[in-house]
């Protein structure tokens, strides 16, 4: 009794509709499948009771039977994203690959979703039923992996952080003008004298390649390897 009484009270906490009134029009899947595609056509900011109203044919009066407020309009939204990774695979007992696919997961959805890094930020630690799948499955992943609990939560953390930064990489990288030129300016500031140090490193490194999503595909692999066992080892 105690448990229910102190938990925090969100969307999922409540009945998906009143007990009275009239038969429901809509569902609470329909509406955020909506408003999925609101944030996808014109981002975040354009998704409001109102917008979304006018996108179902409604009122805006008539949503509020469904979510009480955008920010649980918002949570619904980022848990929905959730419900799009395919979590059925048992693990293979070889947590790191597991775990490393389950990140190219996070990061593609966050690619076909660039508004979801925005929302993360901005709603704080509301998980919905489907993220807290996906956290379950990811300590399942990690079960035969060294560290402690607390390691493996920091772990899993860390792996969405970077789907995140990657996700926003590659969202820049389509101004395909805008990495070389931040790359030679980089090599002009450096070759001015007053950095000697990053001149020896981009020196030694050489010319850095055009690099292309599976490029930073392979980046974005190579980092988790080499990251997650230092996290869960050190």
């Amino acid at each position: 009794m105690a448990d229910r009484e102190t938990r925090p009270t969100t969307v999922w906490s409540r009945p998906v509709r009143g007990a009275r009134g009239p038969a429901p029009e809509r569902s609470r899947a329909e509406i955020t499948t909506a408003a999925l595609a609101l944030a996808d056509a014109e981002g975040l900011a354009a998704v409001s009771m109102r917008a979304l109203a006018q996108r179902l044919g409604t009122g805006p009066a008539s949503l509020y039977r469904y979510v009480g407020s955008r920010d649980e309009l918002l949570d619904l939204m980022a848990d929905a994203v959730a419900a799009e990774l395919d979590l059925s695979a048992a693990p293979t007992g070889d947590w790191l690959d597991d775990l490393v696919g389950l990140a190219r997961q996070s990061k593609a959805a966050h690619v076909r979703h660039p508004w979801l890094a925005d929302l993360n930020d901005r709603r704080g630690e509301v998980l919905g039923p489907h993220a807290i799948d996906y956290l379950d499955h990811a300590l399942r992943i990690l079960a035969p992996a060294p560290g402690t609990a607390g390691q493996k939560l920091e772990a899993i953390g860390l792996l969405g952080g970077l789907a995140t930064l990657f996700a926003r990489r590659e969202a820049l990288a389509a101004d395909t003008e805008a990495p070389p030129a931040r790359a030679a300016h980089l090599a002009a500031v450096a070759a001015e004298g007053h950095h000697p140090h990053l001149l020896a490193a981009l020196t030694a490194a050489g010319a850095p390649p055009t690099a292309g999503a599976d490029d930073r595909d392979a980046l974005f692999v190579r980092l988790l390897r080499r990251v997650l066992p230092a996290m869960l080892t050190g």
